[in-house]
């Protein structure tokens, strides 16, 4: 997941439903408190590696969360798990794990219709017009936050369907990222259940997924559209080598971040895209305090971000 999510993409606290499974399973906790100097300590720590913050009302959330790797490392206090995590020779290994841990990542495809009729309809063919008489003949869109590819995936069914009957000369190239190794690779398989897929259009379902039993496994030349990445949207020095973007889809990420964090990646999203390239977020999200930069631009039932 970049952030899913997220990411994070796309929940990252969860429901009340889920964090009772998580402590069903793990025991009640009762014996096991995260106190409120550990709490600010794993707040900190978390926020300076990934740009999360845990209000002070989702301390039992970051508890709950945090005893399933405890208990699988069999270790007794949450004091004890982040010297753990410190350790240099396991801090990569264990830093996604924690990532893993902390995240829920719920989506599912052609979630923000309006949004993919903007894409369709109006920016990538306004970008293909612009890039017609130069030698560069291709659209490249970033799915970040890319969760298990539901987002990146829908893309690569619209371009398929609508976009390159027309435009037979270009090339398109998607790429998703998630900071989350897991939902990647679910991303990869390209199998789905029906949650994932309810709110495909038919005729898209029927010609672009196979079912067998309970699953939907996507057709392969609608897998082979899209290449995944793993990424923290918080890390500088690899948001860096994101450049060239002409559309960037980065919703129900920037909820979950302060201010500072908010700017920090707004920034480096912008500096990943071409000029008059886009950038969505998501329905609850805006960048009104966050960032100046962009022109605001209406579409039918939906708003996108311009980079001038």
């Amino acid at each position: 997941m970049e952030f899913n999510n997220s990411n994070f993409a796309r929940s990252v606290f969860g429901t009340a439903e889920t964090d009772n499974r998580v402590i069903s399973a793990f025991g009640s906790g009762d014996n096991l408190t995260l106190s409120l100097g550990t709490f600010e300590r794993w707040r900190e720590f978390i926020y300076n590696s990934c740009g999360i913050y845990f209000q002070d009302n989702k301390k039992y959330l970051l508890e709950s969360r945090l005893l399933k790797r405890l208990n699988h490392l069999k270790l007794n206090t949450y004091e004890e798990y982040l010297d753990y995590i410190n350790q240099n020779s396991k801090k990569s290994f264990e830093l996604k794990e924690l990532f893993e841990t902390i995240t829920i990542n719920e989506t599912f495809f052609f979630r923000n219709q309006p949004q993919m009729d903007a894409l369709g309809q109006k920016i990538i063919p306004d970008i293909i017009k612009s890039k017609a008489s130069g030698l560069n003949k291709k659209v490249r869109i970033w799915s970040a936050a890319s969760s298990s590819g539901e987002e990146a995936y829908s893309i690569a069914i619209l371009i398929n369907e609508l976009i390159k009957p027309k435009f037979p000369d270009f090339a398109f190239e998607i790429i998703g990222t998630d900071i989350s190794n897991d939902v990647l690779q679910k991303a990869r398989s390209g199998i789905y259940k029906e949650y994932a897929v309810r709110n495909i259009p038919i005729f898209y379902l029927k010609k672009y997924f196979e079912r067998q039993d309970n699953e939907f496994i996507l057709d392969p030349k609608i897998k082979s559209m899209v290449r995944f990445n793993e990424l923290n949207l918080y890390d500088d020095f690899k948001m860096r080598t994101m450049i060239n973007f002409d559309v960037i889809f980065c919703a129900n990420v920037l909820i979950y971040f302060d201010t500072k964090s908010k700017v920090k990646v707004v920034n480096h999203l912008y500096n990943s895209l071409n000029k008059n390239g886009y950038l969505f977020i998501g329905y609850s999200e805006t960048l009104h305090g966050v960032s100046q930069a962009f022109k605001l631009e209406s579409f039918p039932k939906t708003i996108g971000y311009k980079k001038i």
